[in-house]
């Protein structure tokens, strides 16, 4: 003898609509056919369950249900003869499919779907039914994944960057503040479409090499070209950031390879707190050599020759 709606699902006829919820997703979960392929008895216990609460998990249906206005199938009844018997088939008989992902009140199936199959990638993608009954019942459309390069400036300040996709759509991505390279964001819901809700597309980040800033570890590191005077007199120069050029001092008697630092110019960490930069001092003659420079070094040399460190 067939069980009525609320033995179905394994509750009370007192059960909150919560509890009734809870157990669906639960029997739904255990019983679906992606997660029992080739199970005849796990597809038809999923059938079951998702008749009974088609049912009970509807607050009109189940007030009428329990006064015996319809049966366990949602079939009006006939004022004094109960409730009645209920078979599977009825469910699959043409009141509710399976090709919607909202099909059943206050339950996505295609949340259920993500618990049962988003940890693994996507299994099965968007790909056949599952079992080939009722009409049909695909899992979730396949994940897809991409690649989308931006630059330094974009990764360390955050913004908006379009994407195109080889089935001709376009999404635009927020670049969160200090993104890293390789990190990859998740577009809920922008993946390939299916019967049980469209999968999730992943964006990996790639940042392009910068032709001036480049990063050595955790740390923004730059090579500062410096005259030869402010070199050895020091002075005031322009220096390139992230965020626009800024005016550093060159301390007497700097040489290639001095290290000054430009505080909170540098690259975010994991709570987006900036880091220094770091400007590498590169001391450079003129293009075009002189003969007053050329005599002052001839003497230069002369007078006080040195031998410079070998770093």
């Amino acid at each position: 003898m067939a069980r009525d709606p609320y033995q179905e699902l394994g509750v009370s006829r007192s059960a909150s609509d919560d509890e009734i919820r809870k157990a669906f997703r639960k029997l739904a979960k255990q019983h679906h056919p992606d997660a029992n392929p080739g199970d005849k008895a796990a597809e038809e216990k999923f059938k079951r369950v998702s008749a009974a609460f088609d049912i009970v998990g509807d607050p009109d249906k189940r007030k009428k249900y329990d006064a015996g206005e319809i049966d366990a199938e949602g079939h009006e009844t006939m004022r004094g003869f109960g409730g009645g018997g209920w078979s599977p088939g009825g469910f699959d008989g043409g009141r509710r499919g399976y090709s919607r992902a909202e099909t059943f009140e206050g339950v996505d199936l295609g949340d259920i779907l993500g618990e049962m199959f988003g940890a693994r990638g996507g299994a099965r993608g968007g790909g056949g039914g599952a079992g080939g009954f009722g009409g049909g019942f695909s899992a979730k459309g396949a994940d897809v994944r991409a690649k989308l390069e931006i630059d330094l400036e974009e990764a360390i300040a955050g913004g908006k960057k379009r994407i195109a996709f080889s089935d001709g759509r376009t999404i635009d991505v927020t670049i969160p503040t200090g993104a890293a390279e390789g990190q990859t964001l998740r577009l809920k819901g922008q993946g390939s479409p299916g019967r049980a809700g469209p999968g999730d597309a992943f964006i990996e980040l790639v940042i392009r090499p910068h032709n001036i800033f480049r990063r050595e570890g955790e740390r923004l590191v730059m090579d500062l070209p410096v005259t030869v005077y402010d070199a050895v007199l020091g002075g005031k120069v322009e220096a390139p950031t992230p965020d626009g050029p800024v005016t550093l001092t060159v301390p007497k008697g700097a040489n290639t390879g001095t290290l000054l630092r430009l505080k909170g110019r540098g690259l975010p960490d994991a709570a987006g707190k900036r880091g220094d930069l770091l400007a590498r001092l590169v001391v450079t003659l003129p293009d075009a050599m002189d003969a007053e420079l050329t005599a002052f070094a001839e003497q230069w040399k002369a007078k006080r020759p040195y031998a410079p460190k070998r770093r």
